[in-house]
């Protein structure tokens, strides 16, 4: 095995049989959409809050109070509640000075009032903050006290290191603001929050960030989420958006939005990375946005208002609110997402089909009559998702038919036609496992290593397969008009070397169907980075969307071959489609495009398997020039990772080759794009 996974090298001769294939530049397909680099991000717990938000103190509205001692880390195989794990403030002084002031809470339910002493300094503490030495932070506190009273901030880094600012408190509230500057690098410094005297001092919010934040958010992780060139980004859910998420909260003054419980994710969200702020962070790394809308616990009222809000001109009524709140001109959102997985028994407002068909056309009504040009995606269902998902699932009925009374995009596609100019559709196909029939359980099995890349790509032929079945029932979507958006999908969300390959092979398998295939959104987006919270770095998965983002084609063109993929092993259905992904020139999957000005045919080749493949191609229809280009994914193993802090271990490598070769040896576990110019 070579020594580095993934650069693919050339050879003159080759000693075992080449797999043969054929590139026909002639027959060609409709253009990739380049929103099939797209994204989705969620609240879900702290995704957001603590990757692309730069606030760094947690719960800073009081949500949960103020507690008498830290509360211990779940066990980290506790995923959902390690994701929901946030620091809480602790007591400085005895508890019984504290309580809650709900009579003259600042934002929320309540606002912490503490007894002060004249002997004795009492307040609250938040520990477990990270700090870069000479970084400046900038923050603010919203005070208020009985009588005029001089608080004190204390930045205690460790060491022996501390420092203060003195801030006062009126008798009216106030928002002050405060800096500090770091004296050195600690994950572990604390702020407290203390005064000395009499009376009572309530606080009814508290921020710190670092001082470079850009609107907010993180310079470090806008800078890389720019670097990313993402094209689409769905948010802010997923099911976050579903339940008691009302938009409204996330609107206006930061501090006077009241945080809220999440019983999705069992977390706390504190409503600042809220609608100007997402919206605005799209303007930040140059993408689009694409905007779910709650039709869980939401109303039609409230989507049409968003709208408005939104797109609406600033002497409108919601219009007039978000130039109040600093942006005048409208944002312009083109696509809107009505609704999450609402098909889904977990989703909170999910109701049966013949329900949910006619709030979804009340909703599409009310949001067209604000502004009639948006594009509306409406949740799918397709059989594939209702079946491995279990979205309605019946005992002894575990496989849901196509036109069956389960079928949820067949309900769409017949009672809301002309409501939405697509359906959506989510895969995270579980590794190693597969779905079974008969039972409707999954079960294990022992896969190879293209067995194990091939699974998001089968699920995403599986959608193709119930697309070809709906288009016998509909047959005006033969036009193309209507599109299909794969606006969540995942597998193996551990970041590594492996998990490109599986990338790399959906992407094929979407570039095979870009004539209705038209978005695909990565769960989540900010996995194409890694985080810690002083430092960021693109990922191994934020690479090979690089990879193909900068280096594909736009027109896909034709591919055959001599070598066949194998035969389904396992009953189609579910998550087996009907003819298993990749081209005819197994085990190397090959995939082809001309760039858009058709000088170059660039050809992606992935080797899935842990064995050198031979690789002969052939070139119809096209006359390459003498010197090519390679842009290979190169990793030091399939667990190769880049963390923050640390060398890369995945990168991009770019080396030329005699483009009038046409035999390769082709490294194990690689992926690799050959640009071949046109000759003169």
């Amino acid at each position: 095995m070579a020594s580095v996974w993934g650069a693919p090298t050339l050879a003159a001769t080759t000693p075992t049989p080449a797999v043969k294939g054929t590139i026909d530049t002639r027959q060609r397909f409709k253009p990739i959409n380049p929103y099939l680099y797209g994204g989705f991000l969620e609240h879900g717990a702290n995704i957001i809050n603590h990757t692309m938000w730069a606030e760094m103190l947690h719960d800073r509205k009081f949500f949960y109070g103020v507690l008498s001692a830290e509360e211990p880390r779940p066990d980290p195989k506790d995923f959902r509640a390690s994701m929901a794990y946030i620091h809480k403030w602790t007591a400085v002084g005895p508890m019984d000075s504290l309580s809650l002031d709900k009579a003259d809470a600042y934002v929320g339910e309540h606002s912490p009032a503490i007894g002060l002493s004249p002997t004795e300094p009492r307040g609250i503490t938040q520990g477990h903050i990270a700090l870069v030495n000479d970084k400046a932070y900038t923050g603010r506190i919203v005070l208020k006290a009985a009588r005029p009273t001089t608080v004190t901030l204390t930045l205690a880094e460790g060491r022996g290191r501390e420092q203060t600012v003195k801030v006062q408190a009126t008798s009216a509230w106030s928002t002050i603001p405060f800096t500090f500057t770091a004296t050195g690098d600690t994950m572990d410094a604390r702020l407290s929050i203390t005064a000395t005297g009499s009376g009572t001092l309530l606080i009814g919010a508290v921020s710190l960030m670092p001082a470079d934040n850009i609107k907010g958010f993180r310079a470090d992780t806008i800078a890389l989420m720019k670097e990313m060139d993402c094209k689409i980004l769905r948010m802010p859910g997923g099911n976050f958006i579903s339940g008691p998420y009302d938009w409204k909260n996330t609107i206006g003054d930061p501090d006077k939005r009241p945080p809220v419980f999440d019983p999705v994710w069992k977390a706390l969200q504190p409503n600042d990375a809220g609608l100007d702020e997402l919206l605005q962070m799209c303007e930040l790394i140059r993408c689009e946005p694409y905007w779910c809308v709650n039709t869980g616990f939401g109303e039609a009222r409230s989507g049409a208002e968003i709208v408005e809000y939104v797109n609406g001109a600033a002497n409108t009524f919601w219009g007039a609110k978000r130039a109040a709140n600093g942006h005048v001109q409208p944002y312009k959102v083109k696509y809107w997402n009505i609704g999450n997985e609402m098909y889904g028994h977990w989703q909170f407002g999910h109701m049966a089909r013949e329900q949910y068909v006619i709030k979804h056309n009340q909703f599409a009504d009310a949001m067209r009559k604000v502004d009639p040009s948006i594009y509306i995606v409406a949740p799918g269902g397709f059989v594939d998702e209702m079946t491995t998902g279990q979205g309605i699932f019946v005992a002894g009925q575990p496989e849901v038919k196509v036109g069956s009374d389960r079928d949820w995009a067949y309900g769409m596609l017949k009672f809301s036609k002309g409501k939405f100019d697509a359906l959506a559709t989510h895969a995270y196909p579980p590794e190693n496992k597969r779905f079974d029939l008969q039972s409707g359980k999954l079960f294990d099995v022992k896969q190879t290593l293209t067995e194990w890349a091939r699974q998001p790509a089968q699920r995403v032929a599986t959608m193709v397969d119930a697309w070809e079945e709906y288009k016998k029932r509909f047959p005006e979507l033969n036009d193309g008009k209507v599109k299909v958006f794969f606006d969540e999908w995942a597998f193996s969300f551990r970041d590594s070397y492996k998990g490109t390959l599986a990338i790399a092979l959906a992407f094929h398998e979407f570039f095979k169907h870009t004539d209705f295939i038209d978005m695909a959104g990565y769960t989540m987006a900010t996995a194409w980075l890694n985080v810690s919270p002083t430092g960021s770095v693109i990922s191994t998965k934020g690479r090979v969307f690089q990879l193909y983002n900068r280096h594909f084609g736009s027109i896909p063109v034709a591919v055959g071959g001599n070598s066949p993929q194998p035969a389904p092993a396992y009953p189609v259905g579910g998550d087996q489609p009907k003819v298993n992904t990749g081209s005819a020139t197994y085990p190397l999957d090959v995939m082809a495009a001309l760039t858009k000005d058709e000088k170059v045919l660039t050809v992606a080749v992935v080797n899935p398997t842990e064995a050198v493949q031979n690789l002969e191609l052939a070139l119809d229809g096209f006359n390459s020039g003498a010197k090519g280009r390679t842009f290979a994914l190169v990793g030091k193993s399939l667990d190769s990772t880049n963390a923050v802090d640390a060398p890369p271990e995945v990168v991009i490598q770019e080396d030329s080759f005699d483009a009038r070769t046409r035999r390769f040896e082709v490294t194990p576990a690689s992926i690799r794009i050959f640009h071949f110019p046109r000759s003169a």
